[in-house]
């Protein structure tokens, strides 16, 4: 099934990058590179594992891509399709979590890792092996996949015969079941670049940049805190009440400000507002700038906690923290009294994001269920 995805966008400037890095692809005819990688599914996996199986294919995809994102229900069908017929479908994640910039999780619930590709899994009811390489990625670059997601396609014999894009796959695999060759044994995957031990992928820069970012504190009055409420910005926005003397509060502000972090290229606005008293504006300012928090920062102009509540909204719990999650419109999409739950905070934000022109289908990749 072809997916209607903007092949431009997606393919120059992810396997540019990513040629820059890997080392070179497997040839056609090159035999299947042997591994043994921990699943999701808590084993480990072999290639001698489908060592009776006529044709294997293996995907290298992965969580945080939205392109590969995108795939996941194809390269579900092709498991389900074929593995009575005897094709093996085998997933392996190349990328490297410590390779990977916070701005590059921008269309991700998780990260790449193990532990969050088990939890990707659960989520989108993967059946088929999804095997993780991000700690040494000696198999990954054995193979030399440039992109995610990329299908290699094996005979037999365990003798390359197809690689490149996932669209093309069936219609080789088919061939392959049929002793036929292949007609086409190459195309150019499409994707998102693997992340890369070898190369610094930004992560320093970016954390170096953060730490640049001007840390604000503004005091608002309840004629501001009204104006909030209403989302006055025109984008999707996260408002968090918070106090430096709640426990809880501080405990998940790192994890907000990751948020913020992964989202605001893809238009999302975040302000924190301090309920601490007016007097207190100084140790506000020090935690949010031990935060590096370049959020929009505000602190309750009056020291009457009840009637600034009230202004941002009647309804509003007296206990903090408290998130809200507003539409354009000043709908409230998500909200949660008590220490937020990032990975729920985190899908409400990808749930009700603009829909993507580069990867159209994100909102209902993230609606489904």
């Amino acid at each position: 099934m072809t997916l209607l995805i903007t092949r431009a966008v997606l393919v120059m400037a992810a396997i540019a990058a990513a040629k820059a890095q890997a080392p070179a692809g497997l040839a056609i005819g090159a035999s299947a590179p042997d591994f043994s990688l921990p699943g999701v599914d808590g084993k480990l996996h072999t290639l001698n594992e489908y060592a009776g199986a006529k044709v294997l294919a293996v995907f290298f995809t992965c969580n945080s891509c939205p392109a590969a994102q995108l795939y996941e229900g194809s390269i579900a069908a092709l498991h389900r399709e074929y593995r009575d017929k005897g094709a093996a479908v085998v997933a392996i994640n190349p990328n490297s979590p410590r390779a990977t910039r916070l701005d590059e999780l921008s269309y991700t619930d998780v990260t790449d890792s193990l532990d969050d590709m088990k939890i990707r899994a659960e989520f989108r009811h993967i059946e088929y092996p999804y095997l993780y390489d991000g700690g040494t990625q000696a198999v990954s670059r054995r193979f030399g996949p440039v992109a995610t997601p990329q299908v290699f396609l094996f005979d037999g014999e365990r003798k390359l015969r197809y690689s490149g894009r996932v669209d093309e796959s069936r219609s080789a695999i088919d061939a392959l079941l049929a002793g036929q060759p292949v007609a086409v044994a190459s195309t150019a995957a499409v994707g998102c670049a693997p992340k890369w031990l070898s190369g610094s992928g930004g992560v320093g820069e970016e954390i170096a940049g953060i730490e640049k970012e001007p840390v604000a504190l503004t005091a608002a009055a309840a004629d501001e805190l009204k104006k909030l409420r209403a989302n006055p910005v025109g984008k999707l926005l996260v408002v968090n009440f918070w106090a430096t003397w709640c426990s809880p509060c501080v405990s998940e502000f790192p994890d907000l400000q990751a948020i913020y972090r992964m989202y605001r290229s893809r238009d999302l606005a975040f302000v924190t507002v301090s309920e601490n008293d007016p007097k207190e504006q100084a140790a506000v300012l020090k935690l949010l700038r031990s935060q590096h928090a370049s959020t929009t920062n505000l602190i309750f102009a009056s020291a009457d906690t009840s009637a600034m509540e009230e202004a941002f909204d009647h309804e509003m719990s007296a206990a903090v923290p408290f998130t809200v999650l507003i539409a354009p419109n000043g709908d409230i999409v998500y909200q949660e009294e008590g220490e937020v739950t990032i990975l729920a905070l985190r899908r409400a934000i990808l749930q009700n994001l603009p829909e993507s022109k580069e990867y159209p289908g994100q909102r209902a990749y993230w609606s489904a269920k």
